[in-house]
């Protein structure tokens, strides 16, 4: 594995730590993030628009330039509201 992959992976978990942390201090995030993505999860550009109302909305900002860690969350979020319609 090249140094630069070493790199990478410490990164995301670091990013994924930092927003751990938020979500373990602001609990409500979870609920938030989760009505957003329900709201867009059948629209065009639904990584986008859950991240731009997230960032409005929240104290979680996911730049436009997504990050590894940002990508992984949103995909993590995706998941789960796709479950829940599993559901019914």
């Amino acid at each position: 594995m090249k140094v630069s992959e070493i790199k990478n992976k410490e990164r995301v978990i670091d990013e994924l730590m930092l927003f751990i942390r938020k979500v373990i201090n602001e609990p409500e995030i979870c609920d938030i993030a989760k009505q957003i993505a329900r709201k867009h999860i059948n629209e065009k550009d639904v990584d986008q628009l859950i991240a731009d109302e997230l960032s409005n909305t929240t104290n979680v900002k996911i730049a436009i330039e997504k990050s590894d860690a940002d990508l992984l969350f949103l995909e993590l979020l995706k998941d789960l509201v796709r479950d829940e319609k599993a559901l019914y």
